[in-house]
């Protein structure tokens, strides 16, 4: 069943343009479970003075607030490459953080086993090395598949809050940084 999933999630579009965002290059246009997704934005993720990672958002239409990128029907996709070793743990517990850091507490909670569970994930890879990628993914009717270089990693989390929660993480209102939020929705400053 992972391989139906990664093979059915992971195509791009043929012919299609590339963005080059700190030497990594995003399709301005791919395909999510047969939908047609566009980049809505690029950016990369600074932490104090270095590039951590890029990070591109592709949504079915473009959308310039949260409010917007949250509300999108169909398949959405957050891409993320390392521009930096990082240790994996590290990674998961940072994301764990950030949805906390931006929902209320009682809608966290509700998301504590997927949280727990994509925190193990992470932590089970120890270390995502410079030029390696993972993706979340929301299918509806399915869930957030999380795929880590390349390997669709276990069942879908099948509650939509799930993949809301994690687009807080750029998007909400305690962002992991305020430029590449700005990058994600397509903002120029």
């Amino acid at each position: 069943m992972a391989l139906a999933w990664s093979l059915g999630l992971a195509q791009g579009s043929v012919g299609a343009a590339t963005v080059e965002v700190a030497g990594v290059k995003l399709e301005d246009r791919i395909t999510v479970n047969s939908a047609p997704l566009q980049l809505n934005g690029a950016g990369v993720r600074h932490k104090a003075v270095f590039k951590v990672y890029t990070a591109g958002l592709y949504l079915s239409s473009k959308a310039d607030t949260p409010e917007a990128v949250l509300a999108a029907t169909g398949p959405k996709r957050m891409t993320i490459t390392m521009l930096r070793d990082i240790d994996s743990a590290e990674l998961g517990k940072l994301f764990s953080r950030g949805m906390e850091d931006n929902m209320e507490k009682s809608a966290f909670s509700k998301l504590i086993p997927g949280v727990l569970r994509m925190s193990q994930v992470f932590t089970n890879h120890k270390v995502l090395k410079t030029g390696e990628t993972f993706v979340l993914d929301w299918v509806p009717g399915t869930g957030t598949v999380l795929t880590i270089k390349g390997q669709v990693e276990g069942e879908p989390f099948k509650e939509p809050e799930f993949f809301n929660a994690l687009m807080r993480i750029w998007l909400g209102p305690k962002p992991a940084d305020w430029q590449l939020k700005d990058a994600l929705l397509g903002v120029k400053k």
